[in-house]
């Protein structure tokens, strides 16, 4: 079971300790939310940002790209340091090529579905991803209440991959100690939380509080 501390809760004005605090916490994957004002409403940052963050942390960079148009920018993070690079089905009109330009620029590729659009919108892709994150709020700002429903799609995710063991299933939003069982007992392997770590002055104790709350469910 994997923690991936989102970066969007910390506080930007120190954010090489903040991304210290959360990787001494044992935090091993770095969630970092890329918006565009465009496909949400709402603006973060770019790839000069990821390339200041890969130089002060050897976590892995999760790379969650929700602006409009991902593929023209797929290289440019990639050569950032993105580790995996994750883009909106709804934002590729042509998704599979998309795909393909992530794993030929390096990373490891991924896809997001929104909470309103069905799985079958990355079944046809689920052999060329190897992360499928289901937004469990509707992206664009942190501190969002999670949204129940949205889990159902993982076991159906699970069935269509084949019992494909490294296929991760990500969630995202409004994650926190009382809503990840739900996340983890669909089949959900990655959890990204927000305010659940970087809202709590004990990062070890908060990222340990979300492990303690799922370390007693099955895991696919």
């Amino acid at each position: 079971m994997i923690v991936a501390p989102s970066i969007l809760a910390a506080d930007f004005a120190r954010l090489a300790a903040e991304i210290e605090s959360v990787e001494a916490a044992g935090a091993k994957w770095l969630h970092v939310d890329v918006m565009d004002g465009h496909f949400v409403p709402n603006i973060t940052l770019g790839p000069p940002v990821v390339e200041s963050l890969r130089r002060v942390t050897k976590m892995l960079l999760d790379v969650h790209l929700m602006i409009a148009e991902p593929g023209r920018y797929v290289r440019a993070f990639a050569e950032a340091g993105a580790d995996r690079i994750t883009v909106h089905a709804e934002a590729c009109t042509h998704l599979h090529r998309t795909i393909q330009e992530i794993r030929a620029a390096g990373p490891k590729a991924g896809v997001a579905v929104n909470p309103a659009t069905p799985p079958e919108a990355v079944r046809w892709v689920l052999d060329g991803v190897d992360l499928v994150l289901v937004m469990t709020v509707n992206p664009g700002f942190g501190g969002q209440a999670f949204i129940p429903g949205t889990v159902q799609k993982i076991p159906r995710l699970r069935q269509w991959a084949a019992g494909r063991k490294d296929l991760h299933i990500e969630v995202d939003g409004g994650i926190d100690p009382g809503t990840a069982p739900a996340a983890v007992a669909a089949g959900a392997d990655v959890l990204v939380a927000g305010s659940a770590v970087f809202g709590k002055a004990d990062r070890k104790k908060a990222v340990a509080d979300i492990l303690r709350a799922v370390a007693h469910i099955s895991t696919v």
